[in-house]
């Protein structure tokens, strides 16, 4: 691979969200590629402080509803919403693989070293989804993760940081618009 490949792979890399997946499934064979790349991410004393749990089937539905009943519990019934509801719903019946995004907080490193070394396995994953034409997004809601120990058993220091919602997509991803990178690099001379 050149560096114009990988550049290619990076900037067409994008938030693709549930509605846009199709029903095809995502086979082993491509979860293990997108997870071995998820295992190369730096971290600071090789720590390799990420794990995932992959939720498919029956699984999948049962996380459905721990998100709809989080959701109800933890919104004031003024608040609740038939729209957002059928939104979480929607989320989890197009995903054909949901991924729970967890760290180890081992006591080696800072958290913040431990969640930045899980954040870029998972950009490394994402990556991989990208090149086989998987869409993903991380999501982060609040509610879901402070509670996931009702819906599944964590190790020890283990912590849930978000949800990554995964599927076939078809064509290619939408393009994107980023402000130019000399906006954003100083270089200090003295």
């Amino acid at each position: 691979m050149n560096a114009n490949d990988l550049l290619s792979i990076i900037k067409n890399r994008r938030s693709i969200f549930p509605p846009q997946y199709t029903q095809e499934e995502i086979t082993r064979e491509e979860l293990n590629q997108i997870f071995e790349a998820a295992n190369w991410a730096p971290s600071h004393k090789k720590t390799e402080p990420w794990r995932f749990i992959v939720l498919e089937g029956a699984v999948k539905d049962r996380f459905r509803e721990y998100v709809k009943r989080v959701y109800v519990q933890g919104t004031p019934p003024d608040q609740l919403s038939d729209r957002k509801i059928n939104a979480l719903i929607e989320k989890c019946d197009k995903s054909n693989k949901i991924v729970l995004i967890n760290f180890i907080d081992t006591d080696k490193n800072p958290e913040w070293e431990e969640l930045a070394a899980t954040s870029m396995a998972v950009q490394n994953m994402w990556l991989m989804a990208s090149a086989l034409n998987i869409g993903a997004y991380w999501s982060s809601p609040a509610n879901v993760i402070a509670n996931v120990d009702e819906f599944t058993t964590m190790e020890e220091g283990e912590k849930c940081v978000g949800v990554f919602y995964m599927g076939k997509i078809e064509g290619d991803s939408p393009e994107a618009v980023r402000q130019p990178i000399e906006n954003k690099v100083r270089f200090l001379e003295y």
